[in-house]
């Protein structure tokens, strides 16, 4: 099976069908025929070693029944095709009544059906069919029927399929989806260091790529069944948006979690003063969604001092919320957040230095998520051990021979090694009178108005970025510097009250 060019072949046959517009659409189809194929894989492996386990799913709809060709002339294709999907595999998985076989059924789930069972309905909750062609829609099948996927090498091996769906997801131009890169996620599980055992959460986990980075670390720990549970139980997502929930469902069953734990909710609409002790994790690990802006009734959600207008400020304020005694985080946020000073950001940030431990901060080189936006990105690293004494702070630089990272050029893991290797034996680092690497301590930076834009890059050419990316750099600009002129306003108000009452 060659999958590096399966998911161009199905594009390529989309491409002839009226009814699918554009590469999100083209996704959107894919992933949903990716989940049947991959849950009816699993559901084979439990009927197997499980006498017990009774399917949800009608056995005409189960997809080794309808989809897979056996070359005969009975394999459904063209218009009946279509009025199967549509009428009765979509209707059912939605939840709807069908007639099948002469009886009227319904997918019918209760607070007692277990888990694995119930994704099966909740993923299709948004999923559409936007094929229009029956005969184009079996080919599409046909061609997602060379992925064996009770064979373990290519069930894991299909994780370059999903690389390639995401890579095209940012290319359809989603507003705010940005793919973290495999090099980024795997570099910070590694400095995170999860156990097995300990619980693993990304409360807008996209498509899951930090979980997966997660299980493939703890992967060798598995020695025994208890680990083995152990390891089912390890993550923890939620996801807003249905295509990208889909993916990561169909993602965490190809590694091997037959009960996922990941919602398709918001997790910026529960008020964080609710949190109790059980929805804390050991480790967090995220790339919240950032330049978004919330309602009103979402903002309620949080202390007054806490409200931001930038949602990936809102994520971090979660975060604070829900990271346990001990525990450890990892996330990704722009530059914005360093050098804001507008009130919710300081306080965010106070809190952050006051009741956690924020031990280091990577400044990632621009381009890193090129060519999806030109943001520059900072890796925030802290735990719930004790508050900050003192911050690291480390740049990051362009590895040699690179100008740009880029499409066809990305940011490898490889390029953390010097990162790396300074995190294991920290020491201060200059380079042409600039610090490339350098200690802070908490009173540095609250003298400093809880700035914490240091060790920047000091020789960076301006760099002309796309319209919405220059709009968004110029609003936090101007909102720090907004904030900076009302503090010292405040300041001069002070004194003049002062001495007017002198």
């Amino acid at each position: 099976m060659a999958v590096t060019n399966l998911v161009k072949r199905i594009q390529d046959i989309m491409r002839n069908d009226a009814g699918v517009d554009g590469d999100a659409q083209r996704i959107s189809q894919m992933t949903w025929m990716f989940f049947l194929k991959v849950y009816d894989s699993k559901e084979e492996e439990w009927e197997f070693y499980d006498d017990k386990y009774v399917s949800l799913i009608p056995e005409k709809l189960k997809w080794r029944n309808w989809a897979v060709d056996d070359k005969s002339n009975d394999v459904m294709t063209g218009d009946k095709l279509l009025s199967f999907v549509n009428n009765l595999l979509f209707s059912y998985l939605k939840g709807n009544e069908i007639e099948l076989d002469g009886k009227k059924i319904r997918f019918e789930i209760t607070q007692d059906t277990p888990l694995k069972q119930r994704i099966a309905k909740y993923v299709f909750e948004d999923a559409q069919n936007y094929m229009k062609d029956g005969v184009l829609l079996r080919q599409v099948i046909n061609v997602i029927n060379e992925v064996d996927f009770s064979e373990y090498k290519e069930r894991h091996e299909f994780g370059t399929i999903y690389e390639t769906i995401l890579k095209s997801l940012q290319s359809a131009g989603n507003a705010g989806e940005f793919y973290t890169p495999r090099a980024v996620t795997d570099f910070m599980v590694q400095m995170i260091a999860p156990k097995l055992g300990e619980s693993v959460a990304d409360f807008a986990c996209g498509t899951g790529g930090f979980l997966t980075s997660a299980l493939k670390y703890l992967e060798p720990q598995k020695v025994s069944p208890e680990d083995v549970v152990k390891y089912n139980n390890t993550i923890y997502g939620i996801e807003k948006k249905p295509m990208p929930y889909l993916l990561c469902i169909t993602n965490m069953l190809l590694h091997d979690v037959d009960e996922p734990r990941v919602y398709h909710m918001n997790s910026l609409e529960k008020n964080v003063r609710d949190y109790k002790e059980e929805d804390k994790f050991d480790i967090i690990l995220m790339n919240p969604p950032y330049g978004g802006s919330e309602k009103d009734a979402v903002k309620n959600n949080f202390p007054a001092d806490l409200r931001s207008s930038e949602t990936a400020d809102l994520f971090l304020d979660v975060i604070m919320y829900r990271l346990k005694k001990n525990g450890r985080c990892a996330v990704i946020i722009p530059d914005g957040f360093l050098f804001g000073t507008d009130n919710a950001k300081v306080a965010i940030k106070k809190k952050l230095l006051s009741e956690f431990n924020l031990h280091t901060v990577i400044r990632m080189p621009h381009s890193v998520f090129a060519p999806y936006t030109p943001i520059t990105t900072n890796i925030l690293f802290f735990d719930n051990t004790e508050p900050t004494k003192e911050t690291w702070f480390y740049r990051m630089d362009m590895p040699e021979g690179y100008k740009n990272f880029s499409k066809t050029k990305p940011i490898e893991l490889k390029h953390f090694d010097n990162v790396a290797a300074w995190w294991k034996n920290r020491e201060e680092i200059t380079i042409d009178g600039f610090p490339k690497a350098k200690k802070y301590t908490s009173q540095e930076i609250v003298d400093n108005n809880y700035n914490i834009d240091l060790c920047g890059y000091p020789h960076e050419e301006e760099e002309i970025l796309p319209p919405q990316d220059l709009i968004q750099n110029y609003r936090e600009k101007r909102a720090s510097l907004d904030a900076d002129i009302d503090r010292v306003l405040g300041e001069i108000m002070a004194l003049l009250e002062g001495n007017a009452n002198e």
